[in-house]
């Protein structure tokens, strides 16, 4: 479900509460094993369990040290994120700016 080299993640397909807690348990891995890029440009289906999942992989970066940068994230979860009131927790622009 995660496509991980050079220190960068890149999830594929859905991710959605049907396959979230894999997907999750899958990105932790990878972020123990360095990630330092969260590349969501192969995210093609999204709810809310996206933001779930992401904070739980900053979190992971964080408390060993390190941080994880998003690119590529779809709109749909910054209008997400942006009404969850997450946007800096998550690293992305306002939608008002």
């Amino acid at each position: 479900m995660i496509h991980f080299e050079a220190g960068c993640m890149r999830p594929a397909g859905a991710v959605t509460l049907q396959n979230v807690a894999a997907v999750m348990k899958e990105g932790l891995v990878h972020v123990a094993a360095g990630a330092h890029t969260l590349d969501l440009s192969a995210v093609s289906a999204l709810d809310s369990s996206l933001i779930a999942a992401t904070l739980s992989w900053i979190r992971a970066a964080r408390a060993a040290g390190r941080t994880l940068a998003i690119t590529q994230m779809p709109q749909g979860m910054r209008v997400m994120a942006e009404l969850y009131g997450v946007t800096e927790l998550l690293g992305a622009p306002s939608l008002s700016h």
